[in-house]
């Protein structure tokens, strides 16, 4: 691996602790990203939520935001 590395290093113009800083913050990253998928996916299913529910809610949830804001325009209209 250390070969493989130098390697690297070489090819990129970079030093060998460039590589392992950036192959340790994506591996940190990817596995708060993985963790985050995990509680999500954990509160779809205690809800019964499916991956194919997803869109449909999305969409819903979408259309509420715009009827509260249309709403909350209105009333600044009457208002003034």
């Amino acid at each position: 691996m250390l070969n493989n590395i130098t390697q690297l290093a070489k090819k990129e113009h970079r030093t060998k602790s460039e590589l392992v800083r950036e192959a340790l913050r994506r591996y940190i990253e990817d596995t708060e990203w993985e963790a985050i998928r995990s509680y999500g996916a954990a509160r779809a299913k205690a809800r019964g939520i499916t991956e194919a529910d997803i869109d449909r809610i999305i969409h819903e949830h979408r259309q509420e935001k715009r009827k509260k804001a249309a709403r909350g325009t209105g009333l600044k209209k009457q208002a003034g």
